[in-house]
């Protein structure tokens, strides 16, 4: 699966921000997809996930409550809605695929995903 992510941009603490990530490929809409984060120098971050099979979701601890994944009904393109954003939140964003026998329960190990898109950059500031 190809994986294409948009909608990164600067905001202001508090602020709101959607990404998307559009899958193309034989298994798109039936694949686990998760949204991870980087900063320099550390570890990229999961984020969230979403499950095709049953649609059940997963945060972090860090986004619980602020972000919210969703899928849109053709299934191909997942959404991340940032609310409250928080200037911890400024990060490369990329949204990747575990494959269609993925589901996700807990955290997420970038390991398990076999698919990545491009990133795109969220800048919040104060």
């Amino acid at each position: 699966v190809q994986l294409q992510a948009s909608g990164g941009g600067l905001v202001q603490v508090g602020e709101s921000l959607r990404l998307s990530c559009a899958a193309s490929g034989p298994t798109a809409d039936y694949d686990g997809i998760a949204w991870f984060r980087q900063v320099p120098g550390k570890e990229r971050e999961g984020v969230s996930c979403i499950n095709p099979s049953d649609g059940t979701t997963y945060y972090s601890d860090s986004v619980k409550n602020r972000f919210t994944i969703s899928r849109d009904n053709r299934g191909n393109t997942v959404h991340l809605q940032m609310n409250s954003l928080k200037l911890e939140d400024t990060a490369v964003y990329y949204c990747a695929s575990g494959g269609p026998m993925y589901y996700c329960s807990g955290h997420l190990d970038a390991a398990d995903f076999e698919s990545w898109g491009q990133g795109t950059l969220v800048t919040v500031s104060s």
